[in-house]
């Protein structure tokens, strides 16, 4: 990890090394955190945070739904994301604001707790491996299925959810591949560990839909108003593993991943000798929004130092 600074705490910036919590947090032992991932990237007029009202928003949509008594609003969420960006001096980072019941009580019930926010900016340039961005990544359809809507919320960004993503990476890397694609309990396709799947067959963008498993990810969002911009049909629709295997192209999103095409599954090859001509069209076109290129879509880029 690349160190910055300084940490957003409870309206207080503190050093990094100094951002501790205690070892009887509540969050730390039960998973009763919810946060965000978001990025900050560099413009002609300054580094932007890309969508920042949308995460934050789906934030508190998160503490909603884990009862999380939240004292802060989303326009003091935005500004103290600002006020990180601009202490550590950044002007491309990752963002991760962390809302969680704090020390106080031990025990199953979290509500005796007090909820409390950090939020932290750092440099993280390539989430996947910069050699696996470029040429494609090798997934693999993990052995573990997506937590299901009957057992955990799957629409809210708790931490809780992603010990069922670890061990879903973990099995994929032990193997040899770069990252997971889990299905969910009916083996349709329902996200990969950090990331949305979206495949391409015949011209026509899918990707499964929230009731599947799937987070209902901004980057998602993002991909799926640029394409159909484009005139692209682009469907919500469920899938099964094979309909990946016999795709034209297949690609990832997500915040700390961007757009990343994948080269195989399973063993399958994906693509046509190593091009992927769709989802480098729209990767390329979503990285000239971030940076600020694309007039039409100034309208999710928020200015640190507006």
């Amino acid at each position: 990890m690349i160190e910055s600074k300084l940490i957003w705490m409870n309206g207080e910036l503190v050093d990094w090394k100094q951002a501790k919590v205690h070892v009887l947090t509540h969050a730390l032992h039960y998973g009763t955190a919810v946060f965000e991932g978001i990025r900050c990237f560099s413009t002609d007029k300054g580094p932007e945070v890309f969508r920042l009202r949308d995460h934050i928003v789906r934030m508190l949509e998160s503490t909603k739904i884990y009862l999380m008594d939240f004292p802060y609003s989303v326009d003091e969420i935005c500004a103290a994301v600002k006020k990180t960006i601009a202490a550590n001096n950044h002007r491309e980072c990752y963002i991760r604001p962390l809302a969680y019941y704090s020390y106080g009580e031990m025990g199953i019930n979290p509500l005796p707790n007090k909820v409390s926010l950090a939020i932290a900016a750092w440099e993280w340039p390539s989430y996947l491996g910069e050699k696996a961005e470029k040429a494609g990544l090798r997934c693999q359809v993990s052995s573990w299925r997506r937590i299901h809507s009957s057992a955990m919320p799957p629409q809210a960004k708790a931490t809780a959810n992603y010990a069922n993503a670890s061990l879903a990476k973990v099995e994929a890397l032990k193997a040899g591949y770069d990252e997971a694609i889990m299905l969910n309990q009916d083996n349709h396709v329902a996200e990969a560990t950090g990331e949305n799947v979206f495949k391409i067959k015949g011209g026509i963008i899918s990707t499964p839909p929230a009731s599947a498993g799937a987070l209902r990810g901004i980057t998602r969002d993002t991909i799926i108003k640029v394409a159909t911009d484009m005139g692209i049909e682009v469907s919500r629709n469920e899938f099964s593993r094979e309909e990946l295997y016999t795709s034209d192209e297949v690609f990832l999103t997500g915040t700390a991943a961007g757009v990343t095409a994948v080269r195989e599954i399973d063993g399958r090859k994906i693509g046509s000798n190593g091009a992927y001509p769709l989802t480098e069209k729209l990767r390329t076109t979503y990285m000239d929004i971030v940076h600020g290129k694309v007039p039409k879509y100034e309208k999710w880029l928020d200015y640190v130092n507006a």
